[in-house]
């Protein structure tokens, strides 16, 4: 593990294990590079080596006043993989990183780039626009925000339910995996949180996809509440060429740590495709 500065200076965490070829891993909001960890140590185990950094404002990196916007997002994770001369890499990106993986994709091409993974990701644009009229009214993220600023810690209890479909009738959810979830959003500062709702919900990436050159595997959870399918990975999958797409019945935004073992042979079977 170690840091690397940002163009700005900003001191972005990152944890490197394994060996073989590379995998990094974008992370979701408002968590850390460890909701990879179920991923991590299986492709380890598998002869991979994975890289996964906190973004800017979460978990270990530096909670940085400015770029908590795509852009700078994408910067930092240009800034792991050419710190680490990284190349003939898959990126993966769940949810917020999905974008992450679009913008750095949209803002530096493929030269460092084998494969590309979106999970649960929120390209092509969440909310509702005249020409995304499927998206979510922007009163659904106001809201977000004003949950965060009142009682961010309560906020994040309730976030986790609907994240992990632990609000569905008959789900079988661990207090463990609710409380983890709580226990990473606290790390992220507050301002950096706040703002990466307008990063996640209003970015629009349809640019971006058009530019993914590279074999993209997109992976669904049919009854997810933060990012609803219809409107985010079928979408995607119809703006990059030739997308190999996996849907999964019931599952949910959190379908990483929900459906850990299925995930990941199914993360797995690509990277060998």
């Amino acid at each position: 593990m170690g840091f690397v500065t940002a163009k700005d200076g900003t001191e972005i965490y990152y944890k490197d294990w394994g060996s073989g070829p590379v995998v990094t891993f974008s992370h979701g909001w408002p968590l850390s590079a460890d909701a990879w960890d179920g991923q991590l140590l299986f492709l380890v185990q598998q002869g991979f080596r994975v890289v996964a950094h906190d973004r800017r404002g979460h978990g270990r990196s530096g909670q940085a006043s400015a770029r908590n916007d795509m852009d700078g997002y994408a910067d930092d994770l240009a800034a792991v993989l050419e710190a680490l001369d990284l190349t003939d890499v898959t990126l993966v990106g769940h949810s917020t990183g999905g974008g992450e993986v679009a913008r750095y994709i949209g803002r530096y091409g493929t030269g460092r780039v084998a494969r590309a993974v979106l999970i649960s990701a929120v390209p092509p644009i969440m909310v509702q626009t005249p020409d995304n009229p499927e998206g979510l009214p922007i009163d659904v993220f106001d809201g977000l925000r004003a949950k965060l600023f009142a009682d961010r810690s309560q906020f994040y209890q309730e976030l986790a339910q609907m994240f992990y479909g632990a609000n569905r009738p008959g789900a079988k959810v661990s207090k463990g995996i609710l409380d983890q979830f709580w226990l990473w959003s606290m790390q992220a500062g507050m301002k950096n949180a706040y703002e990466s709702i307008k990063a996640f919900s209003e970015t629009d990436f349809r640019d971006d996809l058009a530019k993914f050159d590279v074999p993209t595997l997109v992976m669904h959870g049919e009854d997810d509440q933060i990012v609803p399918v219809k409107d985010s990975a079928r979408k995607t999958a119809q703006l990059i060429a030739n997308a190999q797409e996996i849907y999964y019945p019931g599952a949910p935004h959190g379908l990483t740590a929900t459906l850990q073992d299925q995930v990941n042979n199914d993360l797995l079977a690509f990277l060998r495709s």
